[in-house]
This record gives structure tokens, sequence and C-alpha cells, in this order.
């Protein structure tokens, strides 16, 4: 588990003899019978881009100083300035500079794309006979004769008495990884970076985008980002749960993306950092990093009132599985974003927060996680009481682990009615406040109709299913596991 992530850059270092700036350096080449200079370019002011050096060929002129490298940006020949040049004025004058040719380089820490194209045939251009060339293929053939041997990309030893140069990789960036998160999205935007990603590290510390030459590449690099840091992030848990007593503990803390409310336009989503933590549900702007933070959340939640909901999965064969869950809670979501990965957290009010991440196997943990917190949080509260009231009597209303649904007269505490969790068959609610309860009698097995009104119906109606859920798990957990539709589907694919 690594806690930093160090970014390096290419660049060329004097390792021995004068200490002059490997930045630039001034090289005379004498032109060999066979194999010319030895050194093959690309590039050109018509193209925007520099000359550079494109290859350089085994143990001939340009490899025996020791002191040139693929990517070396030609900016004189001769003494003469040709940083502003085209691809064949470059060409010509080293084609016409005698046997002797004397040119200055500056290694390019960020190579040109150009590059890392695929080689091709430079065509024409290659004959002898031909002035032509493409800025965008090696010319070679003019500098070098017909040798094909590439040297490797460290050059052989220099001439004595003459300084010695290296391409080296060289530290240019550390992000520390502790509590850092990755995006994948173009900022202000609902669009995906195509093979990228960027880093944020806690500090601010950005590695700036990430680019890679395939998805594959990309994909195992994000797949190994997200990994460590949630490694890091476990690690995090269990040192802040040595403070914590043992039902008030981290179950799972990350970060996600949020949905903005009423914004459809720019800048649709902002990263949040969230908790399950003993009894609550929190969200954060920045991850809390002592325990004087946890009372600083944006939100908190009693992760009995909470209702955690799946909405999009990416699958391999391109497609959207829309899992809407339906929970017996009358309300849908605007699902015309464009970002997989999606969940929503109902809360009391008939309110909700809606969010993202990147990974599939992000969102799997997020419901196993959820499913977790809520059940021990069901268990070790064991009931819950709401205030209600039907046609002007005052009442009570309690949710019990073991004993079921009990009513209650709020002054008298005499018993109303009670029944079990089995014998609930079905509900109704208005949107609002007023709820119907369906329970079949024991004996009659008839239906019966309780019917009552709560302040935060919501609420009410998430503590419910949490608890019918809990005491499902507590008897089959399997089904509850098979019921997982995060898990099933990134899992198997």
């Amino acid at each position: 588990m690594k806690e930093v992530l160090t970014i390096q850059k290419q660049d060329v270092v004097c390792v021995s003899g004068s200490d002059h700036s490997a930045n630039h350096r001034t090289v005379t080449l004498r032109r060999q019978p066979v194999g010319g200079l030895g050194l093959s370019i690309k590039g050109g002011a018509e193209h925007k881009v520099p000359v550079v050096i494109s290859k350089i060929f085994k143990d001939q002129a340009a490899d025996q100083t020791g002191m040139l490298f693929i990517g070396d940006a030609i900016t004189q020949v001769n003494g003469i300035n040709v940083e502003s040049a085209t691809h064949e004025e470059v060409v010509h004058l080293l084609r016409n500079a005698g046997d002797e040719v004397t040119i200055t380089v500056q290694y390019l820490r960020d190579a040109p794309s150009f590059l890392k194209l695929p080689l091709g045939s430079p065509g024409p251009s290659s004959d002898h006979s031909s002035g032509a060339s493409s800025p965008l293929f090696d010319s070679g053939l003019h500098l070098n004769g017909n040798s094909t041997n590439t040297a490797p990309s460290s050059p052989s030893s220099p001439i004595a008495n003459e300084p010695k140069y290296e391409k080296r990789w060289l530290d240019a960036l550390s992000v520390p990884l502790s509590m850092a998160r990755i995006s994948r999205y173009k900022a202000g935007t609902d669009k995906l970076r195509s093979n990228a990603f960027e880093v944020l590290a806690l500090d601010g510390v950005s590695t700036g985008i990430l680019q890679f030459y395939t998805a594959q590449e990309s994909a195992d690099w994000l797949r190994a980002m997200s990994t460590n840091i949630s490694d890091l992030t476990l690690q995090n848990m269990k040192m802040a749960n040595k403070c914590c007593c043992p039902s008030d503990q981290v179950i799972h803390m990350g970060w996600v993306n949020e949905k903005l409310e009423g914004i459809d336009s720019s800048q649709l989503y902002k990263f949040k950092f969230l908790a399950l933590k003993g009894s609550s549900f929190y969200i954060f702007s920045t991850p809390p990093v002592s325990t004087l933070d946890w009372v600083r959340a944006e939100k908190i939640y009693n992760l009995c009132e909470v209702l955690f909901k799946i909405h999009k999965l990416w699958l391999a064969d391109d497609c959207w599985l829309q899992a809407n869950l339906y929970l017996g809670i009358h309300q849908d979501f605007d699902l015309e974003d464009q970002r997989p990965y999606c969940f929503s957290v109902m809360v009391g009010h008939g309110k909700s927060h809606y969010f993202n991440v990147e990974l599939g196997s992000e969102l799997a943990v997020w419901e196993k996680s959820f499913q977790r917190a809520i059940f021990l949080e069901v268990q070790r509260a064991g009931s819950k009481t709401y205030m209600c009231s039907w046609q002007g009597d005052s009442l009570c209303f309690t949710v019990d682990f073991a004993l079921g649904f009990t009513c209650f007269d709020n002054k008298t505490k005499n018993v109303l009615w009670r029944f079990k969790f089995s014998q609930l068959k079905g509900s109704s609610d208005d949107g609002k406040t007023k709820v119907k309860l369906l329970f079949q009698n024991v004996d009659t097995k008839q239906i019966e109709t309780k019917e009552l009104e709560f302040q935060d119906l919501t609420a009410v109606l998430h503590c419910i299913h949490s608890f019918i859920a809990a005491k499902v798990a507590s008897v089959d957990p399997v089904f509850i596991d098979s019921q997982s539709i995060a898990r099933k589907y990134m899992y198997t694919n």
C-alpha cells in the first residue's frame, strides 16, 4: 500500500565530466561515409512542433557522442537558429552542412505526441534523389544512408574528457493518497474524459490530467489508484475507531459526487465526503480528520430513517441497467444525466441526495455498507417511537425489532393495537402526512386497516423499511444478499 503517488518526467542529466547544463547541449557530429550523421528527425514549424530527434542509430555518429537522445529538439545547426524552421529546411541544412556539423539541442520534458505515433514508411521522400520529406515521419535516409540498426535509449559512452549525459526519470510531483479523490470528468461538465483522470489530494495538490494511450491502461491505473486510496481510507477508519466506543464505530467513508439541486447546466456535481458512523449518516464538504470534525458535517441523518436506492449500473455490453427498486415510496428521479454508478439516499420530509461514484466496485461497497450500518443501528436501537395522531387523538407509534408494531395512547399509555412484522400485508399513503397500514388478523384472517398521521411520514416509512429488512436479514441473510443489485451485476461482469 503506497501513501504517495509520485509522478516522474524524463530529463537529460550530466552524470560525469564538466558540469555543463544538460538543458542546452552543443554537440559536434562528424559525418560518416556509411550512416551519415546517424540520426532521424521528425516535426517542423509548419505543424507548430519543434524538429525533434526521433531515432539514433547504434554505433554511428550521433550515438558515439553520448550526448544526444531521442526527444532532443534541435534549436541550432552550425550556429543557425532553426526553432522556427520547417522540417524540410532543417533536413536541407543537415544534408548540406559538410562533414562536420555542430548542433544545439534541448531535451523536451513533455515529448510531443507525434513521437509516440507508430512509425510509418517515409515513402518517396526517403529516396536520396527526392528533395521532399514529411514532418510526421522520420527523415533519416537523407542523413544516415541505409542503416536501420536503431540504438537503445542510452547511447554508448562518450569520448574521453567529454561530459557524459544520461536520460533519467526524475521525480516531478508527489501527491498524498490518504483521503485523496479521483475524477474522470471534465471540469464543469458531465462528460467523461477519454482514457484520462485526475487525482486530487486532501491538501489541494493535483496530478493534473493523467492521459493514457489506451482505455485498458487507463482502467487498470484507475482501479489500482482507487484500491490504494480505499486501503488507506480503511486504515484511517481503523485508527478513528480506536477512539470510538463499539456503538459509534465508522462502518464506511469515502468520496462521492453529489448532484446539485435545481442545476441542469454546467457544474452538475460537487465532491462530497460521506461517512457511516454509529447511528448516523454524515455528509461533509471535506473529510473529518479529527474527532472535533464530526460535529461540523453539512448534514447528519439517523440511519434508521434513510433509504439507500441504486439507480444506474454501467454494464459490459454498453447499455444502461436502470435498477429502480420499488420500496413503497412513490417517488421518482430524473435519470437523464450521463453518469454511471448512481445512487440516492432518501431522507426525511420527502427529500433526497443523489450521488455518483467512479467505479462499479465502489457502488457495490456503498450498497453493502449502508445495509450493514442500518442493520447494526436497528439492532442497537431495538425500537423507535414516533408521535402521531388520528381523529384528534394524540398517539404514539412504536416499531420494535422484537415485537413489531405497537400503537398506544400518548396520555394513558394504553396499548390500542399490536401486530407482528409478518402481519403487515400492505400500505398506502397520500404522499404527505397520512398512511394506511393493512394488517392481517391472526385469528380471523381478515385485513384490518389502521390509519395514522405523522409530521414526517417519510422518516417513519423509512424506519419501517429498515426494521423489516433487518428482521429478514436476521432470519435469512442469504435472501438479503441475493437482492444486491450492484454486487450481482458488478461482480459477474
